[in-house]
């Protein structure tokens, strides 16, 4: 009998030191995995804020033409100001500079802001003014239609996604990004 009970003991120890190896394996793999977590979390975060300071760091001519009546528009005016130097210019007709840039009158919107050889049109926010810089793509500029509320220097809040449409020198347009 005594030799049946050692076996019992030995294996018994022996299954409870398996348990203890693979709760170890467990928790190390467990503790790795947040640790990757936390990296990829980290990195994703750094990228976001390097693409906002693309835009603080933007030292080109930026320039806001709008009505001198329309407040909405200098609404939007301080909402770039916060980021970036800043040329507005108040027209009596802003129609001309839509013209002269080849906005097409489906994506018109209260204001046009020329960065870096783009027009942007419209309460974009810097999410794809950002994207634009960044990516530099060739075409005209980027347009938000309408005023939608809840955008940048528009009252109320969001509603639907804003849509925002990147223009090709030929005049097509396609969805440039969705916020």
């Amino acid at each position: 009998m005594k030799t049946i009970t050692i076996v019992k003991e030995t294996h018994n120890q022996q299954w409870l030191e398996v348990v203890k190896m693979k709760g170890k394996t467990i928790f190390f793999s467990f503790f790795i995995l947040v640790l990757l977590v936390i990296s990829v979390s980290t990195i994703i975060s750094f990228n976001k804020k390097n693409n906002i300071n693309s835009f603080n760091n933007f030292d080109g001519k930026v320039t806001l033409y709008k009505s001198e009546n329309c407040g909405c528009c200098g609404l939007y005016a301080n909402y770039l100001k916060g980021k970036i130097n800043l040329n507005v210019i108040n027209l009596p007709n802003i129609g001309i500079i839509k013209k002269q840039y080849n906005i097409p009158s489906s994506l018109e919107s209260c204001h046009t802001t020329i960065i870096d050889n783009y027009f942007v049109e419209g309460h974009i926010p810097f999410e794809a003014i950002n994207k634009l810089l960044t990516e530099k793509p060739d075409i005209l500029g980027i347009a938000m239609p309408g005023m939608p509320s809840g955008s940048p220097g528009m009252p109320g809040r969001k509603f639907e996604d804003f849509n925002i449409y990147g223009v090709n020198k030929d005049g097509t347009n396609y969805l440039f990004m969705t916020l």
